[in-house]
């Protein structure tokens, strides 16, 4: 059977950090994120609101801060290693996050199927930032039943991996579910659960709990 691996990409694929904080520091802007990303955290601000604080926060934002900041990335060990791995075996491997998709979007190039993020404009900006391109953690359970209907499998056939609260409701909807290096709400609903540095070994943990798979 095929499966589809649903990847989120702040604090799961990268280790501890996330593209607004390794975008900021390129501007030199970390202790503006950090407050940004703390009232986050502590549900003072909705995706909507922090996305807006942080696209003003990037005026100077120009496409080399990006490069620089996605190359420069604390990047978990193994990830274009697993996702050759579910390629070859005839899977699916596709990010969801609430970043910023001009960001998310370059993890393409390492293979990636799909790779949604919330929808900014374009950098260097003239345009505002659009709610309704603004993806929740709601709208991470939309974008993979949409994944699902493009390639012909459906939430049965879905594992994911995350770190947050903002994975808790796909956690709910798939069978199986790898918490990476999670905090405890999210640790708590999932499957399986990795600490450390090396996708490769998440990926091993899936194993033969692969959904439709019988572990006797």
């Amino acid at each position: 059977m095929t499966l589809l691996h649903l990847f989120d990409l702040d604090g799961t694929l990268m280790y501890g950090s996330s593209s607004p904080v390794e975008i900021s520091r390129q501007l030199g802007l970390s202790a503006e994120i950090a407050e940004l990303e703390r009232a986050f955290g502590a549900q003072k601000m909705r995706p909507h609101q922090f996305s807006v604080a942080a696209h003003a926060l990037w005026a100077d934002l120009t496409p080399a801060h990006v490069r620089a900041a996605f190359e420069g990335a604390p990047w978990l060990t193994g990830i274009r290693d697993v996702w050759q791995e579910i390629r070859e075996r005839g899977d699916y491997c596709a990010v969801i996050s609430l970043s910023p998709s001009f960001f998310v979007e370059l993890l393409l190039e390492w293979g990636a199927d799909a790779a949604h993020g919330s929808v900014f404009p374009a950098v260097p900006f003239t345009r505002p930032v659009e709610e309704s391109g603004i993806l929740t953690p709601e709208g991470k359970v939309m974008v993979a039943d949409r994944l699902c209907a493009q390639f012909g499998v459906s939430r049965d056939d879905c594992v994911a991996y995350g770190d947050s609260v903002t994975d808790a409701l796909l956690f709910d909807v798939v069978p199986v579910s790898v918490a990476v290096n999670a905090r405890p709400f999210l640790a708590e609903r999932a499957t399986h659960v990795y600490e450390g540095r090396d996708l490769r070994e998440a990926y091993q943990l899936v194993g033969l709990t692969r959904p439709g798979v019988d572990a006797s």
